[in-house]
């Protein structure tokens, strides 16, 4: 398999949880995209697994090209991406997601044509540890998909 060359699941969480610290020792905010691909199964079902894999590896390279050098690209498992934000509000995330989303809908992956994505964005709060921080972006992601995919949303509710 092509390789993403971003963070794997392991690497994620740690990364989330070290920034975390970080960010509520020197008291600036933090945020996370939680992404995926949507539809990629039938992606898979239609080319195959070989070329879905070249398919996620183009996705991993085009998140990266995105993305600042503070933030941390990180594959989380199967089509599934997320990008830590230290120093990042709301605001910047939901920027994120724009630039991600042009840069991978913005034209045809390979054989898997144009993919559309849908996120959840969140923001570190008082009372997150990582996992609740996790949950709540996850969350969001649902919400987007449910609300007809290729969209984000915020885990305190709205349209990113």
């Amino acid at each position: 398999m092509k390789s993403t060359e971003l963070f794997n699941h392991r690497e994620f969480h740690e990364a989330f949880a070290r920034e975390i610290e970080r960010c509520r020792r020197n008291d600036t905010e933090m945020s996370v995209v939680l992404l995926d691909l949507d539809d990629f199964k039938d992606v898979n079902d239609r080319i195959g697994h070989l070329a879905g894999d070249a398919v996620l590896a183009e996705a991993a390279e085009r998140v990266r090209s995105v993305v600042r050098t503070a933030d941390v690209p990180c594959r989380v498992g199967g089509d599934e991406f997320a990008v830590v934000m230290p120093e990042s509000g709301l605001e910047q995330a939901e920027q994120l997601f724009g630039r991600l989303q042009s840069a991978i809908s913005g034209r045809p992956i390979g054989q898997a044509g144009r993919l559309h994505i849908s996120a959840g964005v969140a923001e570190l709060k008082p009372e997150d540890d990582s996992i609740s921080f996790f949950e709540r972006a996850d969350q969001a992601l649902y919400r987007a998909k449910d609300a007809g995919k290729g969209r984000a949303f915020t885990a305190d509710g709205h349209a990113a």
